[in-house]
């Protein structure tokens, strides 16, 4: 009997997951001119870091092919909410940032209303759900054989955090070998790993 319950529950889980995703965006609005796949887009290179704003990491982010990210990220391109930045080191390739226009529509994300949600829990609960949630998406992405992604104050390439030059934090990344700015360290990287 208690393993039975203990299978119900492990669905439970993973049915409440998927329905978080459809609450997010059931009943779009009218006023909403993206895709829920735009949608994700915009919000992954708001968040993503420089190294990772590429059309393959969105790719990878999204879990989709390449060619699907491309229709999704030349979209947005057309419509005036991603620009192309070419690398200075490297002319084949070009990093993805989002416009002020994007910018003005993320306020209106409806992404937010699962933040919202999120709000309604205690601190231990949303510890406690962050920390689960976590180790579900990297044993799954284990499984695929897919980055599992994270943020620079989590992951292990991070060196810094003292004080620099005029008492400024002083942060770099030891896999690239280049310096992040304190604005950096929140953001979403492809080459996570955890610390």
């Amino acid at each position: 009997m208690a393993r039975s319950k203990s299978r119900t529950s492990k669905v439970s889980v993973a049915d409440l997951v998927t329905q978080l995703g459809r609450y997010a965006y059931g009943k779009a609005s009218a006023a909403w001119p993206l895709t829920p796949a735009q949608w994700t887009a915009l919000r992954y290179f708001s968040r993503a870091n420089r190294f990772s704003r590429t059309a393959s990491a969105f790719s990878e982010f999204h879990a989709t092919t390449r060619g699907t990210a491309s229709q999704i990220i030349k979209s947005l391109v057309e419509e005036g909410y991603l620009e192309r930045m070419p690398y200075p080191s490297d002319g084949r390739s070009s990093r993805l940032d989002v416009t002020p226009k994007a910018a003005e529509i993320l306020t209106d994300d409806p992404f937010h209303r699962l933040t919202r949600a999120a709000d309604s829990l205690s601190a231990t609960a949303w510890h406690n759900l962050t920390r689960g949630l976590e180790q579900m998406l990297g044993q799954l992405a284990h499984e695929l054989k897919k980055p599992a992604f994270g943020i620079c104050v989590q992951c292990r390439h991070l060196y810094g955090n003292r004080c620099g030059p005029r008492s400024q934090p002083s942060y770099s990344c030891t896999l690239f070998n280049e310096p992040l700015a304190e604005t950096e360290i929140e953001k979403l990287c492809l080459n996570f790993e955890s610390s």
